[in-house]
């Protein structure tokens, strides 16, 4: 259906240049360095590689790791209360919207090759992949396991495809000594990579669908976030469109209260009688 309010295009403007901003630092890749300025010292809400050449920012799972890879185990409060005030206000509206690898996969989508799907088969079971992720590399890895005699950052270690994109493959383009260093580690991260991309043509970002634990935690405060696309009941005439639109395949009542709805809006734009909302409209 004709995107009659530009909706679409709205977020992939805005999807853009949240990418030239938090990953814009072109010296960076000129040089194959990565920014260690002030600014390294803020997250930003969604994935933001901190070993990327042009990342101004860090990734808020790669500061919870950070904390988690003390010598004494404790409570990371700070970046609790990160996740806690952007969950809160947005849920995973950072997903859909303000999410590099994000747009990668929508990108990769767009590809005209293969019928499209918007899940795997097994999606019911698959879906809590990403639960497993956080819980066994996230948390439990990044507090237990160790190189020798340091923690390491498990999920950046050994799976974050987004890291492999943005920080690993650019380094190793113009620097030749890490080139000279690769293993079979990175084999290994490459190979999953390139498995996502070739999925992500086919299938509806499959990372944040069931992989990413990033999206298992912001999926947690959908249903309280500020940002909420509200559905109009007694408007809606069951025609279905929404839910062919949804790339996830929610029903109406489903939209952005489930863990799965990432807010991209397409549902309000499929809607023929516009009873999909940002907010709720308050009746006279």
């Amino acid at each position: 259906m004709k995107d009659k309010f530009g909706l679409q295009r709205i977020r992939l403007s805005v999807q853009i240049l949240y990418t030239i901003l938090t990953n814009g630092y072109v010296y960076g890749y000129m040089q194959g360095k990565i920014y260690k300025g002030g600014l390294k010292y803020a997250c930003v809400p969604g994935l933001n590689c901190y070993s990327c050449p042009g990342a101004t920012f860090s990734c808020p799972l790669g500061a919870l790791q950070s904390a988690l890879n003390q010598r004494q185990i404790q409570v990371p409060f700070a970046v609790l209360g990160f996740f806690f005030l952007f969950g809160s206000i947005f849920g995973r509206f950072v997903c859909g919207w303000l999410c590099p690898f994000g747009l990668f996969q929508d990108l990769l989508h767009r590809i005209p090759l293969f019928q499209k799907r918007k899940q795997l088969p097994g999606h019911r079971m698959l879906k809590y992949g990403k639960y497993l992720v956080l819980a066994g590399l996230v948390l439990v890895g990044s507090s237990f396991l160790f190189d020798g005699f340091v923690k390491v950052p498990a999920f950046c270690k050994y799976l974050c495809p987004s890291g492999t994109l943005m920080g690993a493959l650019p380094l190793l383009s113009v620097n030749e000594q890490l080139r000279s260093q690769v293993g079979g580690l990175f084999g290994w991260k490459l190979g999953l990579l390139l498995v996502l991309v070739g999925l992500s043509v086919k299938v509806y970002r499959p990372f944040c669908q069931y992989l990413c634990p990033l999206g298992a935690i912001y999926g947690w405060f959908n249903r309280f976030s500020l940002v909420q696309i509200h559905w109009e009941q007694e408007a809606c005439i069951s025609c279905g469109a929404c839910q062919k639109a949804c790339p996830v395949d929610l029903k109406p009542e489903q939209i952005s209260v489930s863990t799965e709805c990432m807010k991209c809006g397409k549902c309000m734009t499929a809607c023929p009688v516009q009873c999909l909302h940002w907010r709720k409209i308050e009746k006279n």
